[in-house]
């Protein structure tokens, strides 16, 4: 079979470079205005972001899971407690966050620490899916974990969903809530002609309450 080499795949960058004068004093401020323009732009999904955490053996791991709110404190997503992921930021509350925009040229990356979420949090917000979402959770209580085929999965779901009338409220399991990452360094990506890039870094200085802005070569 005929495979496209990899390595002469090149997608030339145009288009206005990023100035240190374009950018808001803090990080989560440039980031809400980049995620409405990547929202505005049409992308799939422009929430979409890969998490990479650190694994008790020290083996990062990434996967690619939804952002679903943020403020000045942080980025919100949710998961199943017992999951590997959630298992692995609960005994290394490290982590990174890459949204990966390259339709529009650009890419954010967020480093930090996680927290879990309160339990009115996780209760808003899980009122908030929908059903079908609601008894995945349930069904997916062993997330991560070996399952025998898709029809021991598919089972699991119609039995959760006989346990609640369809105008029933399903309840959040206490096994699933969400995590905040919350920012200590913060890079924006814009790609540039020539693979001349422009890289701005956000490092938080938690001696001086205050955020330094510099940029990188590319």
């Amino acid at each position: 079979m005929d495979h496209q080499n990899p390595a002469e795949l090149r997608k030339p960058y145009t288009g206005e470079p990023l100035r240190r004068s374009a950018l808001a004093e803090h990080p989560m401020t440039q980031f809400h205005l980049w995620f409405g323009e990547a929202y505005d732009s049409g992308l799939a999904e422009p929430n979409a972001m890969v998490l990479s955490s650190v694994e008790p053996s020290g083996m990062p791991r990434s996967r690619t899971v939804l952002m679903k709110g943020y403020d000045r404190s942080g980025l919100r997503f949710f998961t199943n407690y017992t999951s590997r992921k959630g298992q692995a930021l609960d005994a290394d509350p490290r982590a990174c966050l890459v949204f990966p925009w390259h339709a529009i040229r650009r890419q954010v990356l967020i480093a930090g620490r996680v927290e879990r979420l309160s339990d009115e949090e996780n209760d808003l917000y899980f009122a908030s899916r929908p059903r079908g979402s609601q008894l995945g959770a349930w069904a997916s209580e062993r997330q991560s974990q070996p399952v025998a085929d898709r029809t021991e999965l598919d089972r699991l779901f119609h039995e959760f969903d006989s346990v609640w009338r369809a105008d029933e409220a399903v309840p959040r399991p206490a096994y699933w809530g969400g995590f905040r990452l919350v920012p200590q360094e913060v890079e924006f990506w814009q790609g540039g002609e020539d693979r001349m890039h422009d890289r701005f870094r956000y490092l938080w200085l938690d001696t001086e309450g205050e955020w330094e802005i510099e940029r990188l070569a590319p």
